[in-house]
């Protein structure tokens, strides 16, 4: 049943309860390589670690000389602390509750150069106030938006005034911009790049004009994965670079971006078999809770052993595909199916089951799959 291709070797895949998720090890170090190697060094890399979660790739990547993190969540950047980060950036603007867990962060790591994103005057005042009163301090990036209309500001005279408020406001140190571009999806990278350079050219004028007001621009945090390579191939010292899915590398990104290719997926999902309710059906065990939904029906996975087959339903426990070749699967059989949405399908397991050499070496907890550890 399995004609994987050899990179994807289980000796013993009877030891994986299913769904699973997978890792092999080989791959990651491969991914992780390609990457710095694309960064042209480790200097400018500041990876997003939401893909993974997990402290033991984050050892992996602090071994390899990347010191600058990237998070989405507090119990992201508290995992990134826990393994010894030291320049931890989480690229979400604090509000409510989480102002105070800022602060409880600064106080728990205080040898941690952390950082976070805002957008809005009144709450840039309440981060201020927040962090004065605890005695201390935080680092600020202004979110900007280059168009994805998610979060951020424009780079235009509102943002000046924004980041103004933010080098002026007692507790809060200015620390540059980020720019998160994850609208831009042109399948060639010379059209990404013709889109990054024409945008860039407004991020360059606001930089000048507020460091010409006196207000220091350290640094830009750049991109995701799709505009990396376009980020990396620019040599403005200023950007930092925060690829994430790459680690891992989504199966989708793998067949819309040509250049991405010299990613390979090193996470897959172990899926088996278990019922044959038609002669043209298959149904595995790798419903909505095993994988990430937000993909179209259809398309939530890849199943290489069946490239054929059409996936007709879905549920929280089954996936159901019709293929020409269901007779060659039984009950029991097992097979990888590869997510097209990698992030989330990590959030989904309590540990990866990591493969090296095709045998069981090790079990990765996904700890910053929940909203909170301890803060």
């Amino acid at each position: 049943m399995n004609s994987l291709d050899s990179i994807y070797k289980i000796n013993h895949p009877e030891e994986i309860y299913s769904p699973g998720l997978v890792v092999f090890k080989e791959l990651v170090q491969k991914n992780l390589a390609t990457m710095i190697e694309i960064a042209d060094g480790v200097e400018r890399l500041r990876p997003h670690c939401k893909t993974h979660k997990m402290p033991e790739l984050t050892k992996l990547q602090l071994a390899a000389g990347i010191t600058k993190h990237k998070a989405a969540t507090f119990a992201e950047a508290e995992m990134l602390a826990d393994v010894g980060v030291e320049d931890i950036f989480l690229s979400y603007n604090l509000v409510g509750p989480n102002i105070a867990r800022g602060v409880k962060f600064r106080q728990r790591y205080p040898n941690v150069k952390f950082s976070v994103t805002a957008d809005d005057p009144k709450l840039i005042r309440e981060l201020g106030q927040a962090m004065t009163n605890a005695g201390t301090d935080i680092d600020v990036l202004l979110d900007i938006n280059p168009g994805r209309d998610r979060t951020g500001r424009p780079a235009n005279q509102e943002a000046f005034e924004l980041y103004k408020l933010i080098a002026e406001t007692d507790g809060l140190t200015p620390a540059g911009m980020h720019l998160y571009d994850g609208h831009l999806h042109e399948k060639e990278i010379e059209h990404r790049k013709a889109s990054v350079n024409q945008y860039w050219e407004v991020i360059t004028e606001f930089k000048q004009r507020l460091e010409s007001a006196g207000y220091a621009v350290p640094k830009i945090v750049c991109g995701g994965t799709p505009t990396f390579p376009a980020y990396a191939a620019m040599n403005d010292p200023v950007i930092e670079l925060s690829p994430g899915t790459c680690t891992f590398h989504d199966y989708s990104y793998n067949t819309h971006f040509p250049d991405l290719q010299v990613f390979t997926p090193a996470a897959a999902v172990l899926t088996r078999v278990i019922s044959r309710p038609t002669e043209n059906r298959v149904t595995f065990d790798v419903g909505t809770k095993g994988v990430a939904s937000d993909p179209a029906m259809g398309t939530r996975v890849h199943l290489p052993v069946m490239p054929d087959g059409v996936q007709v339903l879905q549920n929280e426990e089954h996936l159901v595909v019709e293929s020409d070749s269901a007779e060659q699967f039984k009950p029991g059989d097992w097979t990888l199916a590869f997510p097209r949405h990698v992030c989330p399908t990590s959030a989904l397991y309590k540990f990866a089951t990591v493969i090296e050499n095709g045998e069981i070496v090790d079990e990765w907890q996904v700890v910053a799959r929940d909203r909170c550890l301890s803060i």
